[in-house]
């Protein structure tokens, strides 16, 4: 998953990307609105249970899984943060030496704003890889942004909207369950950066 040119604000792998997220989350007036309250709300209505939150960044969705979730990234700035807030975080080798890497150890797989990251094959071969991770008949859940959140970060590389993540369902072996948009109606994602889709499919 790692790419070169570690402090290119373009890559995600480097501190750059990580001091962005930071920059971006720690907003004053994002603290005191408390703007994740409906993302968490919409995480935790889907009831995930245990949850691989992969790409998982600084721990957003961590925290707002309710402490039911690992997270893996490939950015090691972004995990050491992750656990110096609190939460169980690896970078893929790590994950993958731990015991939480065996068949079966997750209801649900998370991928939040990673698909828009990588061009379809890499974004595949990474989910397939985290699959067998997640029990038979447990759910996997694709966020990504809608069109002016897609325009807002140098590091996306291809747009996914509710064709190409049903498309990704697919070729995963995936059943799609629902495609909604998120917080608001899908007219506003021109619009509002936050504006998200939201994919929830089912494992075989």
């Amino acid at each position: 998953m790692s790419r070169a040119g570690q402090d290119n604000p373009t890559e995600t792998a480097g501190e750059e990307y990580t001091r962005r997220l930071q920059r971006l989350g720690g907003a004053r007036w994002k603290r005191m609105l408390d703007v994740q309250a409906p993302y968490r709300w919409n995480l935790r209505r889907l009831h995930l249970g245990r949850t691989l939150d992969v790409g998982s960044g600084l721990g957003r969705n961590l925290a707002n899984l309710d402490g039911n979730g690992v997270g893996v990234d490939h950015n090691p700035t972004s995990v050491a943060h992750s656990r110096a807030a609190g939460f169980e975080a690896y970078t893929v080798e790590e994950f993958l030496r731990s015991a939480h890497a065996r068949p079966d150890a997750f209801d649900s797989l998370l991928a939040a704003h990673l698909l828009e990251h990588l061009p379809a094959d890499e974004a595949h071969a990474v989910i397939a890889s985290y699959l067998p991770f997640v029990r038979s008949g447990g759910t996997a859940v694709f966020i990504t942004p809608q069109e002016r959140g897609y325009r807002s970060d140098a590091s996306h590389v291809r747009f996914v909207g509710f064709p190409e993540a049903a498309a990704a369902c697919h070729e995963l072996g995936l059943t799609v369950l629902r495609q909604y948009s998120f917080p608001f109606p899908r007219a506003l994602g021109r619009v509002f950066t936050y504006n998200e889709f939201v994919t929830v499919a089912r494992l075989p």
